[in-house]
């Protein structure tokens, strides 16, 4: 049987290529890797996220749960969240989950969340 080995990467649509740059290498604190016109390559450890300039972007956040989550270390958590709360993200959902989880709506109202745990400590907390 054939089976993939991983996630590569995510591309995500923004209308502001500029501005979303900006809060995935200054306030999350992504690694930017390459610049072009129209779309940007940046990385968090080995997983990497191409954001891509398209005038399609939506202007409000999709309906339904769907969301990308950050791993991030506990020291690093509640700091993180208050610099987000400090750029002014807007928060889409309370945390009722295991482990520490904080998630905001990014400019271009991608659901994003950051937490604290990985599946091993989700599946124990089952």
């Amino acid at each position: 049987m054939y089976k993939v080995t991983g996630l590569n990467h995510i591309t995500l649509a923004v209308k502001n290529l500029e501005k979303s740059v900006q809060f995935y290498r200054d306030v999350l604190g992504l690694d930017l890797r390459k610049v072009w016109l129209g779309g940007a390559y940046l990385e968090a450890g080995v997983f990497w996220i191409c954001l891509s300039a398209d005038s399609d972007t939506r202007d409000k956040p999709h309906p339904d749960y769907t969301h990308m989550a950050f791993s991030v270390d506990k020291e690093t958590f509640v700091p993180l969240c208050e610099q987000l709360k400090e750029f002014g993200v807007e928060v889409w959902k309370e945390n009722k989950s295991e482990g520490a989880s904080f998630y905001f709506l990014d400019p271009d109202h991608h659901k994003l969340e950051l937490h604290v745990g990985d599946l091993h400590s989700r599946i124990q907390a089952m």
